[in-house]
């Protein structure tokens, strides 16, 4: 298995000789000349270099890769260079909204005429709509991947079977220095926590996106929980590399976290490693991809992002990282171990009972960060 660093790499490689059929990402609804560039900004474990050697063989297009490790990063850079700099990016779509610089968005209207939509999951397409994909009527995002954010735990140390798994884990007594967590994201999954109790009713966390009253209600509550049972935490976590970190080097045995780092826990490390929904459900995100305003590149960008939703590409892409494709073809080219550990994941029962991210609201990310740092500086 590829090793990763989720959610730098350049290489050149030779248009085919002369009278070789043009391939067929080409031959589809942009049909461009074999040659240039694409300046691709992406999660650091997105794009990795089986896929670059793939494109660039395919069409003769360079790929220049730069990479973010949080949605914060790639927001405010994109947004400080005013929309320029790259022809793909890779946005959460949730966060879609906040891609604006004086009212004005910096991501540009896709034309799905020159999409092979037909390569994309109808319902992914469909739900990032209302998730954030679509703005003031216009496509700026097309879905590209889903995960989820659930509980990874050291089956050995906590021998817990599937339905006993909830975001309450965390807060047992006697972990001290065993937890690992995202701050900005365990505040949402002790929420349900505490909501699926009966202690902080919030209608399943839906209540921080109503207003900011409520938002402030259910925050203050959830954050203090935390901070009182702050002595199980071992680790914070802002991207993949220092969420796997917190169990290979801080000795974390359980925590809140991408479905990237149980899996590959327990792919590469160790099958003591789980990766489970909770009984409150499993936090799912979504992420898009899309093309900045001040894109330079388009033909070249339509084609890479084109060849992203290509059956073997989508595969790649899986078998390296533990996502999920929105790819049509994706699974059936992923293989027998993600195929595996999807099932042992994603029942019916935990399918039926994920909790999505919403779209964000005004008041949500800057109400958010308050939260993050009196967590963090307690």
């Amino acid at each position: 298995m590829t090793h990763f660093s989720r959610r730098s790499l350049l290489k050149t490689t030779a248009v085919a000789a002369a009278g070789v059929a043009m391939p067929a990402v080409l031959r589809s609804k942009d049909a461009l000349s074999s040659s240039g560039q694409v300046n691709v900004f992406a999660w650091g474990d997105y794009v990795q270099q089986n896929m670059i050697d793939k494109f660039e063989a395919d069409t003769g297009i360079t790929v220049n890769l730069s990479t973010y490790g949080s949605n914060d990063e790639a927001e405010q850079k994109l947004k400080a260079a005013g929309g320029s700099g790259f022809d793909i990016i890779f946005p959460s779509v949730t966060n879609v909204p906040n891609y604006k610089v004086d009212d004005e968005f910096v991501l540009m209207e896709l034309d799905e005429s020159r999409v092979n939509m037909d390569n994309i999951i109808p319902s992914m397409v469909r739900d990032s709509i209302q998730l954030g994909g679509v703005q003031r009527g216009k496509r700026l995002a097309l879905p590209f991947d889903w995960g989820t954010e659930a509980v990874t735990f050291n089956s050995e140390v906590y021998p817990m079977a599937d339905d006993e798994v909830s975001f309450g884990s965390l807060w047992g007594s006697g972990m001290d220095g065993k937890v690992a967590f995202r701050q900005k994201s365990v505040i949402m999954g002790t929420g349900l926590y505490l909501d699926a109790i009966g202690e902080v009713p919030s209608n399943r966390m839906l209540d921080v996106y109503k207003t900011e009253d409520d938002a402030k209600r259910v925050w203050d509550a959830v954050a203090a929980f935390v901070i009182e049972n702050k002595q199980n935490v071992g680790a914070f976590w802002n991207n993949a590399t220092e969420a796997t970190n917190a169990f290979t080097q801080a000795g974390c045995e359980i925590g809140q976290t991408w479905d990237t780092t149980g899996i590959k826990l327990g792919w590469d490390v160790d099958p003591k490693w789980k990766y489970r929904m909770p009984v409150e459900g499993g936090i799912t995100w979504m992420d898009s991809i899309a093309m900045p305003s001040g894109a330079e590149n388009i033909d070249q960008g339509y084609a890479f992002l084109n060849a992203m939703f290509d059956g073997e590409m989508a595969g790649l892409f899986v078998e390296n990282t533990g996502y999920n494709s929105a790819a049509v073809d994706g699974a059936k080219n992923a293989g027998e171990q993600y195929a595996n550990t999807f099932a042992e994941i994603y029942t019916p029962e935990t399918l039926s009972n994920l909790w999505w991210w919403q779209q964000d609201t005004p008041w949500f990310a800057p109400m958010r960060q308050v939260y993050v740092d009196e967590i963090t500086n307690a």
